[in-house]
């Protein structure tokens, strides 16, 4: 779907990249540009009054040619004088996809390219703000319910007037129930009381827990885990709790799951996390390893 279009790899909602679909590319981008823009340009700065003329430089580039990668943009800066560094040239790639100048070209084999947004789009779809906050609001939680207010606030860069505008216009859409003094709203009906397979293995810049800033402790219903900086960057779950950290190691061959009870684990807990280890492991194409560390507790 990238090489076709349909599916576009772009910055929008938050100062980084997400796959979203071509026909909501553009009223994404529109509704979160203002907060998340001056967040790039901020680092952006310091190339100062090069920037439109950089720019220029991309999109001639790119209309001549598209699907560039990234150094066969930097290569085309070089050639007319401008010399930048990898970061500054995300920088500018970020800065034009938030204006939706550019977005993800075709693959080239592992490969991302860029390519003009007009010519992978075509006639985008536009939406008026309010009913943009209410779609919104409608599918975040349906996808990620239970949630708050404030996790929409903080994974989509909007105000809490903003979220609060969506959940108005799609209340009649949603459930919700209260929580340790929190709303949670959820997609219609009742939230699932759990899922299938019990156990994960997961990097904490996940959406189950980076994408939660409010309520991201409902992993940790007994209070486990130290609630400071993360000292890995892995967890283990089941039944939609954290039960331990994990490390993951990659060989030829092999990835290790490196796992650091927070408490002692039951048989159907182990079992869970080595089911969870087999199928990351058959997603890599390899063999699973898990090493269990004594527990915390």
């Amino acid at each position: 779907m990238l090489a076709s279009g349909r599916v576009l790899r772009t910055h929008v909602l938050r100062p980084t990249w997400h796959y979203v679909h071509a026909d909501d590319a553009l009223w994404l981008i529109e509704l979160t540009r203002d907060r998340v823009l001056p967040i790039v340009d901020q680092q952006l700065a310091p190339l100062g009054d090069r920037v439109p003329a950089l720019i220029d430089v991309v999109v001639e580039t790119l209309a001549e040619t598209p699907n560039r990668t990234r150094g066969e943009l930097a290569d085309a800066l070089a050639q007319r004088g401008h010399e930048l560094t990898g970061m500054q040239l995300m920088l500018l790639a970020a800065h034009l996809e938030l204006h939706a100048r550019i977005c993800s070209g075709a693959p080239r084999g592992n490969d991302h390219t860029y390519a003009l947004f007009a010519d992978r789009v075509g006639s985008p779809r536009r939406l008026e703000r309010a009913e943009a906050l209410t779609e919104l609001a409608v599918r975040y939680f349906t996808s990620h319910g239970p949630a708050t207010a404030r996790d929409l606030a903080y994974w989509a860069t909007l105000t809490l007037t903003d979220v609060r505008t969506g959940l108005a216009g799609g209340a009649g859409r949603l459930g919700s129930f209260e929580h340790d003094d929190r709303t949670y709203w959820h997609g219609p009906g009742e939230p699932p009381k759990s899922a299938s397979p019990p156990g994960h293995l997961l990097q904490v810049l996940d959406e189950m827990y980076r994408g939660y800033q409010d309520s991201r402790w409902v992993l940790d219903a007994d209070g486990l885990a130290a609630r400071g900086r993360e000292s890995a960057i892995g967890m283990a779950l089941v039944d939609g709790q954290m039960v331990g950290g994990m490390r993951r190691a990659m060989a030829a061959r092999t990835v290790t799951f490196e796992i650091r009870p927070l408490r002692p684990l039951d048989s159907e807990e182990v079992n869970a996390i080595q089911d969870a280890a087999a199928r990351y492991a058959a997603y890599l194409d390899l063999e699973p390893r898990i090493l269990m560390e004594a527990s915390s507790d």
